[in-house]
């Protein structure tokens, strides 16, 4: 049996032998820069502490400097004089702590009998024993009371005369007063919010060339009058508007303006100017079928609107509806030509037969109170009577699209009822409708035949679609009216329909209806 080494060798004094040897010391290597920073200088071993004996004199150690000896210069100006034992740094008299001498030219700065208190850290045994003022008023008795100044001395040092006090005062009173004007007149012109204002205004006056829509409105306005027809006693009446289109007195307006009154003799109409004059007007002649009319006033001096053509319009022109709108005389309202013969059909309220007539189309407003007004050209003259307005709510108000009567039309009804007092219209003899959606051909079909009239001599027989009259396009019953009516009593017209999908043209002899 082999002998095992011994686990845990005895260590010298220790009997048992049960204790482990310390373990060599492990001394990582130090970095140079960290050692040259924290290191011991060099020479010295040891704890630091070594280096710092204090001496028995409360010196450090030999050969060991805590800091630089005082500058000889400072140390003379501020150390105690050598061999002044008890001086204090405090010193009342000369600058070395001697008495003053006589090279001291302006003497110490305090003394312990003049003033001890200049020395803020003096102590109290350097002051004189306090005392006893006398009082301020045992010292005014003492002294010598002189003469009293008045009151010229008091402000210029001298006596003056009464004389120059007198316009001193003068002339304190016109400044006094002149300062209470400009006060005066600062307080009432304002305050920082209000004040004159500087308004810059034009030098000239607006521009209206001939031809403005300001220049028709003024030539135009004196010929467009506002009709009020009204029943005495009546809570209410109608109203609308009419043109002058002879200095005789004659006025061309719609028929459904002064429908009242050709219904009832006790209505009466009313024309108002546009300078205010107001004048009866009496009915020359109405026509319901065209719905125009004419009335006539006494009143000298008259400005008639000149007639232009409406023929000549095309679609863009300019144009301009006055009238009175609403009952607001004199109202003037621009636009243009929307569309040109366009079959209207209006009216037919009440049981009455409905007005067809082809009309102008525009965008000038035209509202309740227009119908009878003037619709001008850019040149001012008369091109059609504003009688119809489409809409889409029941108070009718315009939505853009408005009719006229044209001119060449509405003069020629005027000139009948002026001469005749009625109008005789060109009829055909026949009733028809407008061909239904989808139908082969488009126009007024026929409904019925009036025995022995127009329609019934050309072989015109029902069921028959008509299409064109006297050239001109039929695409409805409405069209087929106005087309019949542009036409004179007894002349003949071709009229071109469609009879079991053939077309043939017959001529109609127009007669009275």
């Amino acid at each position: 049996m082999t002998e095992q080494p011994n686990a845990n060798p005895q260590q010298p004094g220790d009997p048992a032998g049960d204790r482990l040897a310390p373990r060599p010391l492990a001394r990582p290597a130090v970095d140079p820069a960290q050692a040259a920073t924290f290191g011991r200088p060099r020479g010295v071993d040891g704890a630091f502490d070594k280096l710092y004996q204090p001496g028995t004199n409360g010196q450090t150690a030999p050969g060991l400097n805590l800091a630089p000896p005082t500058p000889e210069s400072l140390a003379e100006a501020f150390r105690r004089p050598p061999g002044a034992e008890g001086v204090v740094l405090e010193r009342p008299y000369g600058t070395n702590g001697s008495e003053p001498s006589a090279n001291d030219a302006e003497g110490p700065l305090w003394t312990t009998t003049s003033d001890p208190w200049r020395d803020p850290g003096s102590g109290a045994v350097l002051a004189g024993p306090a005392v006893q003022q006398e009082s301020e008023e045992a010292t005014d008795a003492k002294r010598p009371q002189g003469a009293l100044l008045s009151l010229p001395e008091v402000l210029f040092g001298r006596r003056v005369q009464t004389k120059a006090l007198a316009i001193l005062a003068a002339v304190a009173l016109l400044i006094g007063a002149a300062g209470g004007l400009i006060g005066w007149w600062f307080a009432d012109t304002g305050t920082e919010l209000t004040g004159e204002a500087s308004i810059s205004e034009a030098d000239a006056a607006k521009e209206r060339p001939a031809g403005s829509i300001a220049d028709i409105a003024h030539r135009v306005a004196p010929a467009v009058v506002s009709l009020e027809v009204f029943k005495p006693g009546a809570d209410a009446g109608q109203q609308g508007s009419g043109v002058v289109i002879d200095t005789q007195g004659y006025v061309l307006t719609n028929e459904h303006v002064i429908s009242a009154a050709t219904a009832d003799s006790a209505t009466k109409i009313t024309a108002v100017f546009f300078d205010g004059r107001r004048v009866e007007a009496k009915v020359v002649g109405a026509d319901p079928k065209t719905d125009l009319a004419v009335v006539k006033v006494n009143v000298e001096n008259l400005t008639a609107l000149q007639v232009g053509k409406s023929a000549d319009l095309a679609v863009g022109d300019s144009v301009i509806a006055v009238g009175s709108p609403l009952a607001l005389q004199n109202s003037v309202t621009a636009g243009i030509v929307s569309a040109l013969n366009r079959p209207v059909t209006a009216g037919g309220d009440g049981g009455s037969a409905p007005v067809i007539y082809e009309a102008i189309q525009t965008d000038a407003a035209i509202n309740h109170g227009n119908s009878g007004g003037a619709l001008v050209d850019a040149t001012g003259a008369l091109v059609g009577i504003n009688s119809a307005i489409r809409s889409s709510s029941a108070e009718g108000g315009s939505i853009g699209i408005g009719f006229a009567i044209p001119s060449d039309y509405a003069v020629k009804i005027a000139k009948t009822l002026i001469r005749d007092g009625k109008v005789v219209h060109p009829d055909i003899g026949i009733n028809a409708s407008s061909t239904v959606a989808g139908s082969s051909t488009m126009g007024a079909q026929v409904r019925n035949v009036a025995p022995g009239g127009p329609a019934a001599a050309a072989g015109i027989k029902e069921g028959d679609v008509i299409t064109e009259v006297g050239g001109r396009l039929v695409r409805d019953s409405a069209e087929l009216l106005v087309a019949v009516r542009a036409r004179d009593v007894g002349e003949v017209v071709p009229v071109r329909l469609v009879r079991d999908g053939s077309s043939l043209v017959v001529d109609v002899k127009l007669a009275s209806d």
